[in-house]
């Protein structure tokens, strides 16, 4: 939980009631590998933090598994439409390792933004930070190569290729396992 506290401080210090209510009301979530946080159609209540492990977010197409992202360590994970609208989701969120997260509910959250005013700030930055990070993923998607997608895979997050299996990575980038296994193959 400290990793979080000091997570959050860098964005924005937080003030020690904030604190105070962060440590009395988060919860500890040990996930193992393969095991689900969310699934499609039921509602996203809990928004969480990756203090270890990794987990994707993927729906499905077709009978298809589309992964749409991959948090880590350090990273806030939440199905977005269903958490801030309380609505039933079209995602699941699975754990591709074993993972400890920390996590508040909905109404936790919006307690924190009513009552701690500096917390407002740090949702705002990190808000920013993941739709900057979606534009640049939907830009990539629309207007990018499958090579050039690899690339810039490669080179804003290296270490998913070591991390995330093949048909995964394949899925994101929006191509086949074969023509992955082609683009690594190339220099």
């Amino acid at each position: 939980m400290d990793q979080l506290i000091a997570f959050l401080n860098s964005i924005h210090e937080l003030n020690p009631d904030t604190i105070e209510y962060l440590y009395k009301n988060l919860k500890r979530i040990e996930l193992p590998k393969k095991h689900f946080v969310l699934t499609q159609g039921h509602i996203c209540e809990n928004i969480y933090f990756v203090e270890t492990g990794l987990l994707r977010c993927y729906y499905k197409k077709f009978g298809k598994e589309i992964s749409s992202w991959f948090m880590q360590e350090g990273d806030i994970i939440v199905s977005v439409v269903s958490f801030f609208n309380q609505i039933e989701s079209s995602e699941n969120i699975q754990a591709i390792e074993d993972s400890v997260l920390y996590y508040v509910s909905y109404k936790e959250l919006q307690f924190l933004y009513n009552n701690f005013q500096e917390f407002n700030f740090v949702g705002r930055i990190l808000t920013e930070k993941y739709y900057q990070l979606s534009e640049q993923r939907l830009y990539s998607i629309r207007m990018q190569r499958a090579h050039d997608r690899y690339h810039l895979l490669l080179e804003q997050f290296p270490h998913f290729i070591l991390r995330v299996p093949s048909k995964y990575l394949a899925s994101y980038l929006g191509i086949t396992e074969e023509t992955l296994s082609r683009i690594r193959g190339q220099k």
